[in-house]
């Protein structure tokens, strides 16, 4: 999801499946475990337990990321972005190929950088919303026949960058980042089209808005519970930070702040930068991040941080909602908690 790394997960025990080869459970026992859990506040412990494990699913990713649970049928679909593949994860069948080419289709060219799927999220009729940079769209994924839509391609005329990250809103609104991730060259790009790195809504009646076309490389994005703010991460180096939107009645901002500021953490060499993220029920913030996947509070204490030793790119709760697996650079992980995700 970036043009930087991150990483994130835990344990749900010995009766878990070892991806990395496609092992099930009778032909794996127990997977084997990285990394560690910092723990910076005592309000951590309500998160996760002392002894909780983070645990290797798969390996052998250029770049991993985009999780998200499906739970009808019990797996978890996740991107490798360079390698324009998506996967399929479950406890029973392991890791396999899910669709490749996930993103760009035709003939050979030298405008993508990452031509796969990104970001991901399912809608209210359980299709796959896709963040899909060799579609430079958002694009709509039949998760049974596998057939491709595009639901929104441009702003005013102009092609997107290579949409990025999104998060889907009970109204079905679709908020989602646009980042030059996927072209080659970046902002350099002569493919690149638009002037600015945006944020937008698209709403339900398939109306366009930019929510933000200041930011310099924004990346992931998440709704609070109560859907009445806004989290977008920013994968700059020279300003790493996560931004908070207070949203109006139309979904637009009525304000806009820095939520939490990760200099500090990149400046003393944590791997990553922010990047995507997920919520819990209590508004508790999951963002990949400097270091791993920082544990935030609803008033933007770093309270926590699950370390696999390398950049975590996204993470995504899943299972029965008590799960967070991590798409960590070339592993998927997972780390089990105490409270519960919002999983739509």
């Amino acid at each position: 999801m970036t043009a930087t790394r991150r990483t994130v997960t835990l344990a749900l025990g010995a009766g878990a499946a070892l991806a990395a080869g496609g092992l099930s459970m009778s032909a794996q026992a127990a997977a084997p475990t990285l990394g560690s859990i910092r723990r910076l506040s005592p309000a951590l412990d309500a998160v996760i337990a002392p002894d909780a494990k983070i645990e290797k699913l798969a390996d052998g990713f250029v770049w991993s990321e985009g999780p998200v649970w499906v739970k009808d049928g019990q797996y978890l679909v996740f991107s490798d972005v360079p390698a324009n593949i998506m996967y399929r994860w479950s406890r029973t069948d392991g890791k396999s190929v899910f669709l490749q080419p996930s993103g760009y289709d035709g003939p050979p060219t030298k405008i993508f950088r990452e031509p796969g799927s990104n970001g991901m999220a399912l809608d209210a009729r359980g299709d796959l919303l896709v963040c899909n940079h060799g579609y430079r769209a958002i694009t709509k994924l039949d998760l049974k026949t596998k057939a491709k839509s595009v639901v929104v391609d441009r702003y005013e005329g102009k092609r997107f960058n290579s949409p990025n990250d999104l998060a889907v809103a009970k109204s079905g609104a679709i908020y989602f980042t646009d980042p030059p991730y996927g072209l080659e060259g970046l902002n350099a790009s002569p493919a690149k089209e638009l002037s600015f790195n945006g944020v937008y809504l698209r709403r339900a009646d398939g109306s366009l808005a930019v929510v933000d076309d200041k930011l310099t490389f924004p990346n992931g994005v998440a709704l609070s519970p109560d859907e009445k703010v806004l989290y977008v991460a920013v994968s700059d180096p020279e300003g790493p930070v996560i931004m908070a939107y207070d949203l109006g009645a139309d979904g637009l901002p009525t304000s806009r702040k820095v939520f939490f500021d990760a200099g500090a953490l990149h400046k003393a060499g944590g791997p990553g930068l922010p990047d995507g993220m997920c919520l819990d029920t209590e508004g508790r913030l999951y963002a990949t991040g400097p270091g791993g996947v920082l544990v935030i509070t609803p008033a933007g204490e770093l309270i926590g941080v699950i370390e696999t030793g390398g950049p975590i790119a996204n993470c995504a709760f899943g299972e029965d909602g008590k799960t967070l697996f991590l798409t960590a650079d070339k592993t998927l992980a997972r780390v089990r908690l105490k409270t519960t995700g919002l999983v739509f």
